[in-house]
């Protein structure tokens, strides 16, 4: 990853990443300069809407040999929890490539109940070239997070004068919630390949796959499920029953209730900050009426999604972690 090979980590980071922080076929001539434009100065940053950077605490360990594998040590154990994508440059590059497709959906006889579901056959001129500039926007993501990460150890060092490496910083796992791989699967008692387009989800496979990292080959992949600024998130494991039952795949997040202009509508006149201050959770947002859009009142209880996973064995709880700080985009 270029992010690594120019400084910004450290070289163990990249056994961690998801694809180990590349998806190849990923072709820049098919990104607009209108998509890169938007990109070039958003390297390092968060977005709008639900990204966001937390400090965490661990306070609740379900499996203490897992997480110890996965270097958390236990309860009272601080992390920082990373949620953001490829900003401007994904945004536009769905944007330039969702004008294209409707165009084409009727040459391809594809009947569009929404305009947002636009789309091509895989392996269309179309579709394949959509696919390269989404890997790109994946690839640039990856950047992202790897920058992020960077600057947040080097935040921690200065304020308790110690190395990074001196405070233990390692990145647990990084993994992509909306990307398009082909895979192989089991489909009517045969081994075929699919593309699987995980949108809102991350993969959750299962021990012993071989995309996983050898540290963790023994244990699935690492799973994040973040919460709603005021509440959780965890750490999960993905299993075997993912695998066959969901395609690998597990939920990224708890999922709305409330769209962010009902969430504005509720919460207005009522002070966040304060409330939050309150719980022990410090907050700092570039625009305050982004705190409405993302309080507890417009998210599902992840505690309640989580249980769900853990119960249909799609993804199993390692740990649970209460934000203490809280920056927003």
């Amino acid at each position: 990853m270029w992010a690594i090979e120019a400084g910004y980590g450290w070289p163990e980071d990249i056994e961690v990443i998801e694809s180990g922080g590349r998806l190849r076929d990923a072709d820049p001539s098919l990104v607009s300069n209108k998509a890169k434009g938007r990109g070039w100065d958003q390297l390092g940053t968060l977005g709008a809407g639900n990204d966001f950077l937390e400090v965490q605490v661990v306070d609740e360990v379900y499996q203490p040999n897992a997480a110890a594998a996965l270097g958390i040590s236990g309860s009272g154990q601080v992390l920082a929890f990373v949620h953001t994508g490829s900003r401007g440059l994904g945004h536009q590059t769905c944007q330039d490539h969702l004008e294209v497709m409707e165009e084409v959906a009727e040459r391809y006889e594809i009947q569009l109940p929404d305009r947002q579901l636009a789309c091509a056959p895989i392996r269309s001129e179309e579709g394949e070239r959509y696919l390269c500039a989404m890997n790109v926007a994946a690839n640039f993501a990856f950047c992202n997070r790897q920058v992020i990460t960077h600057r947040v150890r080097d935040a921690f060092s200065r304020v308790f004068e110690r190395p990074s490496r001196n405070l233990g910083m390692a990145v647990v796992y990084d993994g992509a919630h909306n990307t398009a791989k082909f895979e192989e699967r089991v489909v009517d008692g045969e081994s075929t390949t699919r593309c699987v387009h995980r949108k809102g989800a991350t993969p959750s496979f299962g021990p012993g796959h071989p995309e996983l990292p050898p540290k963790y080959q023994k244990l699935g992949q690492p799973v994040l499920v973040p919460e709603d600024m005021g509440r959780y998130s965890y750490i999960c494991l993905g299993t075997a029953r993912a695998m066959a039952g969901t395609w690998g795949s597990s939920c990224r997040g708890a999922g709305r209730v409330r769209s962010r202009h009902a969430a504005r509508r509720m919460l207005e006149g009522v002070n966040l900050r304060t409330r939050l201050a309150e719980l022990g959770i410090y907050v700092r947002a570039q625009h305050p009426g982004l705190l409405a859009e993302e309080a507890s009142e417009a998210y599902k209880d992840v505690a309640i999604v989580v249980d769900v996973l853990d119960g249909a064995n799609i993804a199993r709880k390692v740990c649970r972690m209460r934000p203490i700080g809280v920056v927003k985009g």
